[in-house]
């Protein structure tokens, strides 16, 4: 029934925004070749962030950053943690790994990475509220970079909050026109395509989310392996394989190296039409010991200490990325949904205890190999969802493992396997 509603509401905002397409058709033509040309063009060089240094002052916090070629900027900041986001033309980044760590005084850390296609993102992380007191450009000289100087001053709370809404309202008022066009524009066009599902009824739809990405890393194992960078490669191995059996479709919600806020990922499970989503995660814990793959599905009360702490620093992914979260609005429940999302979570559990019967005949599990914990990245009203820990960076022996193609395989093979007995009910001749 809920399929029924929500069909019903995607249709009638489909023909609204196909009155609204057909009656700014013209309009949006126009200013869609002046996008077009600016994205090629920017598409041909990107400037590249060379270093991120800083400077400590009797009166002053100093932040610069080196870069090779032009770059147009804006910043804004949010409290609670403190921060300071700076926003920038896409830009490849090469900071030297000295520097990626680099923190001292005021300054508690920073992270850098693609925000979404033509931006990317550094978040610097700050002990105390601290605003921005000047910010300027100093061209190649000696030194054969340019550096964005951004200098920063000690100031109370409320000082902080009053200049963060300034400097938020400045931001919105600057957006392009041109952004807001294109933005519609692909939003009338996504929406006006056939709703017709024109895939292979006989194959299932699996959505495999490769956690973190862009700005956020995720965990950072001892040896330096970034989260981020272990499950994309990890998801590109699922996909082949279950691919190559011929019984499955596979979505993932990220090919690059690019922040995805929590939302839209569970947003595109119910898109791709999914019949499963499976989250891919290798998170860091403070007890190094722990090692093994763990399936993690949703429960609003954890099953243990460490699930709730896990899935408390995974729910705060779009916190680290910088995303103001000021104007979300909180969910709404009601008795059909619940109802939904009860049925939907028997699922997803039925599926993980499936999958835990394969995964301990290809690599090694934790200890208690199915947890549950409120990730927020499960919570699909209608997509039956698993988080799987393939393994703990924390952990000298799962950061090796994570790193080789051997183990991917494996770990896909596994997947498989757990995937035939799902919905198959094992009934598949294995190779």
């Amino acid at each position: 029934m809920l399929k029924v509603i929500l069909g019903s509401i995607r249709i009638y905002r489909l023909l609204v925004l196909l009155a609204l397409f057909s009656f700014n058709v013209a309009f949006f033509q126009i200013f869609d070749i002046a996008v077009a040309s600016a994205e090629n063009k920017s598409a041909v060089v990107l400037s590249k962030v060379k270093n991120f240094r800083l400077g400590f002052h009797e009166d002053k916090t100093r932040v610069v950053i080196d870069i090779e070629g032009a770059v147009n900027y804006s910043f804004f900041s949010l409290a609670d943690p403190y921060r300071l986001v700076l926003d920038m033309s896409e830009v490849i980044f090469q900071i030297p790994r000295q520097a990626i760590r680099q923190s001292s005084g005021q300054i508690k850390g920073y992270r850098f990475g693609l925000f979404e296609p033509g931006i990317s993102r550094v978040v610097i992380d700050l002990t105390e509220p601290m605003v921005i007191n000047n910010t300027f450009i100093i061209a190649p000289g000696l030194n054969p970079f340019s550096r964005l100087v951004i200098d920063l001053k000690k100031v109370s709370r409320t000082e902080f909050l009053e200049a963060s809404t300034r400097l938020r309202d400045r931001r919105e008022a600057k957006k392009s026109r041109h952004y807001a066009i294109r933005k519609q524009l692909a939003t009338v066009e996504a929406l006006s395509k056939p709703t017709v599902d024109n895939r292979n009824p006989s194959k299932k739809t699996i959505v495999i989310d490769p956690g973190h990405g862009g700005v956020d890393p995720g965990a950072i194992g001892k040896s330096g392996s970034y989260e981020k960078n272990i499950v994309l490669g990890a998801a590109e191995t699922v996909k082949r394989v279950l691919t190559s059996s011929g019984r499955y479709r596979v979505v993932l919600t990220r090919r690059l190296d690019r922040f995805i806020p929590l939302r839209k990922r569970v947003t595109a499970a119910r898109i791709a039409n999914a019949d499963l989503f499976i989250s891919l995660h290798a998170d860091s814990i403070k007890n190094h010991s722990v090692r093994g793959a763990t399936i993690y599905t949703l429960s609003e009360k954890a099953s243990d200490k460490e699930a709730a702490q896990l899935a408390e620093r995974e729910n705060k992914a779009d916190i680290i990325s910088g995303m103001d979260l000021t104007s979300e609005t909180p969910e709404v429940a009601d008795i059909l949904i619940d109802l939904v999302q009860r049925e939907t979570m028997n699922q997803s559990a039925q599926f993980a205890g499936q999958l835990v019967q394969e995964l301990s005949s290809k690599v090694h599990t934790h200890r208690r190999p199915h947890k549950f914990a409120g990730f927020a990245v499960l919570k699909a009203l209608d997509v039956p969802s698993i988080l799987l820990e393939m393994g703990y960076l924390s952990n000298l022996n799962d950061e090796q493992l994570l790193n080789t193609e051997v183990f991917r395989e494996r770990l896909a093979l596994a997947l498989l396997r757990g995937l035939d007995r799902y919905f198959f009910s094992g009934k598949i001749n294995k190779k």
